[in-house]
């Protein structure tokens, strides 16, 4: 079975240790992270690189990253975990917006949640709020898309 998934989270992840996130990632994304899934990860810093580094290291599943702009706009964090994770990514995507602000990166998100079933999303812990997170959350939401919400 063929399954694409969005992946969408925090990028403020320095208040857990990282082996909490590996643990995060192995209960709630490896039941889906076969062959037969296409992870759609944003690229940026926090839970897009550190989803993008255990999918690699972790799953057989395709992965594709996306970016509002390109991979060298990224910060070094991204790029950093783009590099390491060269050979088991799919596809990059360059979206090349013209401006990196808040349009570019919902319409990022629009582009990967267009392509998907479900969105994993990772948010901070807490109220929802108005973050890119949950813009993404909600517009699968409004979609129809499954979701997955693991509060981080």
């Amino acid at each position: 079975m063929s399954r694409a998934v969005t992946i969408t989270g925090t990028r403020s992840t320095a208040h857990r240790e990282l082996t909490s996130y590996a643990e995060l990632f192995t209960s709630y994304l490896a039941p889906f992270a076969d062959a037969g899934t296409r992870f759609y990860i944003g690229g940026a810093k926090g839970i897009d690189s550190l989803a993008l580094l255990w999918l690699a290291e972790n799953s057989e599943a395709q992965i594709t990253v996306v970016v509002p702009g390109t991979v060298r706009q990224q910060p070094a964090e991204a790029r950093q975990a783009i590099t390491r994770g060269r050979g088991r990514i799919a596809e990059v995507v360059e979206l090349c917006a013209p401006e990196l602000g808040t349009p570019a990166f919902h319409a990022r998100n629009r582009w990967m949640v267009d392509r998907s079933e479900m969105i994993a999303g990772f948010p901070l812990a807490g109220p929802r709020g108005e973050s890119g997170t949950w813009y993404t959350i909600n517009y699968g939401a409004e979609r129809g898309k499954a979701q997955l919400i693991v509060p981080v």
